[in-house]
């Protein structure tokens, strides 16, 4: 499940689209592990965005704080992040096969 909390930052239903989109590919691997939420927040200060991303699944919990420009360039490196981590978690539960 992914929550957004657009906070000061005016998106579009269209932006909104494109986030989702790319949470997508973790999106999945995280529902293979179970138990998987993710809650990201914006927050304009300045003229820079500042993204946030908490959660947890059935291995553990992370969170991730990124800054950017724009919240593309935010949400890229929170993606990245993201990813990163579910898919170690994905890893860490496989136990080898003994042939």
């Amino acid at each position: 499940m992914i929550t957004i909390d657009a906070g000061n930052v005016l998106l579009k239903p269209t932006q909104k689209k494109q986030m989702l989109a790319r949470l997508k590919r973790a999106l999945r691997l995280g529902d293979r592990i179970g138990n998987f939420m993710i809650k990201i927040s914006l927050r304009r200060t300045g003229k820079h965005v500042e993204v946030t991303a908490t959660g947890q699944d059935r291995l553990g919990q992370f969170a991730f704080r990124n800054r950017g420009k724009t919240w593309m360039d935010a949400l890229h490196a929170i993606v990245r992040d993201v990813f990163r981590t579910v898919h170690s978690h994905a890893i860490g539960r496989v136990t080898p096969a003994i042939a």
